[in-house]
């Protein structure tokens, strides 16, 4: 891992939500893992059996890597190992993302959504369709 000093001299978070972090410092390992469900209908409807994860593939499903197979010669040079910010404005932070200033070792992050839309059929007004 490259070692580098950071300097921030300000930093301003409006909003940060639903399992995110904001870390300063260095990290052997970052993980971040989110799933959601976002349903959207146009009748105003609410089943208290939905948002079962385990029914959607989506959240199931393996992710491949792919293992990298080329040769990767790298040759570094710091000649001046810090790194300097005098502000930095993030509006939002959310869904278990990260800000971090510091080093990093290995890091992995992974989201998963499931995107419902429930419409009306057009020859009736009354009874949204399923996905």
């Amino acid at each position: 891992m490259l070692n580098r000093t950071s300097f921030v001299d300000k930093i301003n978070i409006d909003t940060m939500s639903f399992s995110s972090v904001f870390e300063i410092g260095d990290s052997c390992s970052i993980q971040g893992f989110s799933r959601a469900i976002a349903l959207q209908r146009e009748a105003e409807y609410f089943n208290t059996r939905e948002g079962n994860y385990s029914v959607y593939p989506i959240f199931s499903e393996p992710i491949p890597l792919l293992p990298i197979e080329e040769e990767l010669t790298i040759h570094t040079s710091q000649l001046n190992p810090i790194i300097k910010v005098q502000t930095i404005d993030i509006i939002g932070v959310s869904s278990s993302s990260i800000v971090h200033i510091g080093n990093s070792g290995n890091i992995s992050m992974e989201s998963r959504v499931k995107h419902i839309r429930q419409l009306f059929q057009k020859n009736n007004n009354r009874n949204p369709s399923r996905d």
